[in-house]
């Protein structure tokens, strides 16, 4: 039976089509509109800021403060920061100078940064207009690494739920331990525990205690569930969703998640075994504890220099050695597109690649079966040479600005340049001045030094023709 309903045209209806979008997208001034579509990266930076100023503000509130209490604006900036930037340096008492209030505005800024500005953007844009730009896309695509553009909605989701089901187990664990070994009431156990749940995944690095850890020194029932959140949310979310669905099977893993995973394995054994022989006799850290929970400290402050930020020990009663040790790892980090931040272990395996095929004289570098473009290895080189510049840059700065020694303030720099949140106990002591700079390295070590540039340049050139190629005499 024919329909007596007239039929549009193709080009009518993709005319109506491109009126209906219209209409469902949502209206911003043309210029406003040039600013945010651009550069994905310059609206994760201004994103970034402006929940970093809402946390500042929030916290300057008299509820957010402990009774007799009060912060300085710069006290809420650099706490609002390290939050947001999941990097754990403090300048204040979490559980003693902020009021719960604050403390749960201190664990949503952590929750925040620890899925991405950008990942909770695109969530946004799900809900408001139940769709994705291309751009958009794009944006959210750099931010978690997924491989499929189409896919970034479904990828934003399972990053949402695997962070809530992580440290919900965490949780689990952690709760009955604190209240039944203890001795810690079942109120503020079950606080406590969601709230260390929450740091631990999103490798933030803060307490609810002044000492951070040390209280649960030796016991491996909590210490190492933490090590483990802290490890899952730092690999990053692409090869922990990789990694679920092909666990058992290594040879189809990515070629990021094969350098990610044996990276992180080498680097976790190594500061494992270094840390642990290097602090075993100390009697400031490791040596008055018995052997178990030596082991067990020794691992747990083996993995935190990844980006964890907690310690069981005192940082700065360890020797020079360890130290510096802890400073290699806390440059390097650990996964990309995950919590942690540092250089990224991915970064460090393409620089070993690249010095291993020079030596061997081989015109390309290959790796698990695959050759690494030429653009990879030019932005691991960049990553690592602005990481560096940024370090000594700011080193520099603080000795001449402090009193403190090189390996305190170099431990500190990198500390937050790598969110990582480890510290020999300047922190609080430092200046104004120094801690505001502490500030600028924790946005650029959470967003990254690429990125960071990217965002604040003007626009992108791209060169129409190529010159002759030359040899200049290395080394």
């Amino acid at each position: 039976m024919e329909s007596n309903t007239p039929t549009l045209g193709p080009r009518v209806r993709s005319l109506v089509s491109r009126r209906l979008r219209r209409l469902r997208r949502p209206r911003l001034p043309h210029g406003l509109r040039r600013v945010v579509w651009a550069s994905p990266a310059r609206l994760f930076v201004v994103l970034f800021l402006v929940v970093d100023f809402i946390g500042t503000g929030v916290l300057l509130l008299p509820v957010s403060h402990a009774d007799g209490e009060e912060l300085s604006f710069v006290e809420a900036l650099f706490t609002s920061t390290t939050a947001l930037a999941v990097c754990g340096l403090s300048v204040i008492g979490i559980g003693s100078e902020l009021s719960v209030f604050g403390q749960v505005v201190v664990a949503l800024l952590i929750q925040a940064g620890g899925i991405g500005i950008m990942t909770l953007a695109s969530v946004l844009g799900v809900v408001v207009i139940h769709r994705f730009g291309l751009r958009m896309q794009l944006g959210v695509q750099a931010e978690t690494r997924s491989l499929s553009v189409g896919d970034v909605g479904g990828v934003v989701g399972r990053v949402v739920r695997a962070s809530l089901v992580c440290e919900a187990v965490l949780a689990v664990i952690l709760v009955p331990r604190m209240w039944l070994g203890h001795g810690i009431p079942p109120g503020e156990a079950l606080y406590s525990g969601a709230f260390h749940a929450v740091s631990a995944f999103n490798n933030a690095g803060l307490s609810l205690y002044d000492d951070s850890l040390t209280r649960f020194s030796g016991d491996g029932f909590i210490l190492l569930p933490v090590a483990v959140a802290t490890i899952l949310g730092g690999l990053g979310f692409p090869v922990l969703l990789e990694l679920r669905r092909h666990v058992a099977s290594p040879r189809s893993w990515t070629l990021h998640a094969k350098l990610t995973v044996s990276t992180s394995m080498l680097l976790f054994a190594a500061g494992i075994a270094a840390i642990t022989a290097m602090e075993w006799t100390n009697p400031a850290t490791l040596g008055p504890l018995s052997v178990p929970a030596k082991l067990v400290d020794g691992a747990f402050h083996g993995i935190m220099p990844r980006s964890g930020g907690f310690n069981t020990l005192d940082v700065g009663a360890m020797d020079q050695s360890t130290l510096l040790v802890t400073i290699m790892l806390m440059f390097v980090g650990n996964g990309s597109a995950g919590t942690a931040g540092g250089i990224k272990v991915a970064t460090l395996a393409v620089i070993f690649l690249v010095v291993w095929t020079e030596i061997r004289g081989h015109p390309h570098v290959h790796v698990f079966g695959r050759r690494l473009s030429p653009a990879v290895i030019r932005e691991a080189l960049s990553l690592l040479f602005l990481s560096m510049t940024v370090v000594v840059a700011s080193t520099v700065v603080l000795l001449v600005s402090t009193p403190f020694q090189l390996d305190q303030v170099l431990f500190e720099v990198v500390s937050a340049s790598g969110v990582v949140g480890l510290s020999t106990g300047i922190t609080a002591d430092l200046p104004a001045a120094a801690q505001l700079l502490l500030v600028v390295l924790m946005l650029a070590g959470r967003i990254g030094p690429i990125t960071f540039a990217s965002a604040l340049a003007l626009r992108e050139h791209t060169r129409r023709y190529d010159l002759a190629e030359s040899r200049p005499i290395i080394g």
